[in-house]
């Protein structure tokens, strides 16, 4: 018996053995390719090449040498202070550092500047350079996944959760945003005004099923953050649910649109449920007491399989980061096959940091620059919810911009602000005895249209909001 339970942990070492990178392979890395990137440097002096080098996201411990990395780093102070960058002030700059004889001396500057006798080729030498670090980094990261993975007293979901986030952090340092010539920015605008020149003011962003608001944004765009935000029991969730409506269940003749929602507050069933109602207009009330006539259960197994056969894919994982967040939406968007046109998050106040030891505005700076990076990265406008501070409620007055709670850089990154509030002539006894309220959604910032009020109708026993016939503002 002692020798069968002993077997295990010996079987359990040779599979480790066996999965160990072989002695033989060489780590990837072309000291060549290094020199050749270093020595474009000094022979251009600096301003151009190293320019390209932070665009394309090149720092010191892209070098596999460690030379080159006391090197480039040198050469990123004397960037930094706006200094040329030839044998003589890299020298200075290593001597000021300490690091000089590390860094092989004059003799290896100099043998550095002689490596080349042109800077042409510096976008094919970044690009090796940057490949080989990529590459390295992955090795890295296997290497810690495969011994993590032996560690069986470990968070699972926690270790796959650090595994992804460190596998997406090497995906991030491969994308650059780089600037283009603006022939093409002006050719794309040309498209963009004679498209909306045709469609003669129509929506020609994803409509929101609210007409008023369509006409002022006219529906929303790819790349755009949109904040809707109120206090709680305003019907964030709920306007939420409309526009996804409005989306996947578009009006005859039109396509319905690819749409994912990341619920961090509501269960999908309750979700499904509440879509469900209000698609059939079925008194949710009701429905709770058990109570459904004849002709709204048709109503209800109408919606039900209009609702089954509509591009809407839900996540009510709790607790996920911005990372996270930005890594299923890629994926969705990849199993729609680029036909996701619309992300909705509910809500981001509810967003977990990626780093707790930091103020939580601070970390919703973070989220917020991380929602509108999603938007532009994915191409799709990406509708967050978020909640109001209380002092529009303690100054009788209707909310702004600056009300967003841990507002920080909200409503900097956001280009399309909604608040969504009781109009400044509400009477509050009407208000909670009536099943239909007038609300309104204001238009407070909009980087490409007006700002105004939107005038709606909030009816309860629903859970939806629909058009008023109010005038608007």
């Amino acid at each position: 018996m002692s020798g069968l339970a002993k077997s295990p942990p010996q079987d359990q070492r040779a599979r480790r053995k066996n999965d160990q990178p072989s002695a033989s392979r060489r780590v990837p890395y072309h000291l060549d390719i290094e020199q050749a990137l270093l020595g474009a440097i000094i022979l251009e002096g600096g301003s151009e090449t190293m320019a390209l080098c932070v665009q394309e996201r090149i720092r010191d411990a892209c070098f596999y040498n460690a030379r080159h990395q006391i090197i480039f780093k040198a050469m990123q102070g004397l960037y930094g202070a706006q200094n040329p960058i030839d044998e003589i002030t890299l020298g200075d700059q290593l001597r000021k550092e300490g690091n000089f004889d590390a860094a092989g001396g004059d003799a290896y500057l100099i043998e550095l500047s002689n490596r080349i006798d042109t800077h042409a080729h510096l976008p094919y030498y970044i690009e090796r350079v940057r490949d080989a670090f990529l590459l390295r980094e992955m090795i890295r990261i296997s290497n810690e996944t495969i011994e993590g993975a032996y560690d069986e007293t470990q968070d699972v979901a926690a270790f796959l959760e650090k595994t992804e986030q460190s596998v997406f952090a090497v995906s991030e340092d491969r994308i650059t945003d780089a600037a283009q010539p603006i022939e093409k920015s002006i050719n794309a605008a040309t498209q963009l005004i004679q498209f909306l020149i045709q469609n003669k003011g129509q929506v020609t962003g994803v409509p929101t099923g609210f007409t008023d608001l369509d006409k002022m944004t006219t529906g929303f765009h790819a790349g755009e953050m949109i904040v809707v935000a109120a206090r709680p029991g305003m019907g964030k969730t709920s306007i939420a649910l409309n526009m996804i409506e409005a989306a996947i269940c578009p009006r005859p003749g039109k396509e319905a649109i690819g749409t994912l929602m990341f619920s961090l507050e509501m269960p999908a069933e309750q979700l499904a449920m509440r879509l469900l109602c209000s698609r059939a207009r079925i008194n949710m009330r009701k429905l709770t007491d058990g109570f459904i006539a004849k002709e709204k259960q048709q109503d209800m197994v109408r919606a039900a399989k209009e609702l089954k056969a509509s591009p809407l894919m839900i996540d009510d994982s709790s607790g996920l980061t911005i990372l996270e967040l930005r890594a299923k939406a890629r994926r969705i968007s990849n199993q729609m096959k680029g036909k996701m046109g619309l992300v909705v998050v509910d809500y981001l106040q509810l967003v977990a940091g990626l780093d707790s030891r930091v103020p939580r505005e601070q970390q919703i700076a973070e989220i917020s620059r991380g929602m509108k990076g999603m938007a532009k990265e994915l191409g799709v406008p990406v509708i967050v919810l978020g909640q109001l501070n209380r002092e529009s409620e303690k100054e009788k007055r209707q909310p702004r911009v600056s009300d967003l709670r841990e507002s920080g850089s909200i409503e900097q990154d956001a280009d399309v602000v909604l608040l969504i509030a009781k109009p400044r002539d509400a009477n509050e006894h009407e208000d909670m005895e009536s099943d239909s309220v007038a609300r309104d959604l204001i238009i407070a910032k909009q980087r490409n249209g007006p700002v105004g009020i939107v005038p709606l109708q909030f009816i309860k026993h629903l859970t939806r909001f629909e058009n008023s016939q109010r005038h608007s503002a």
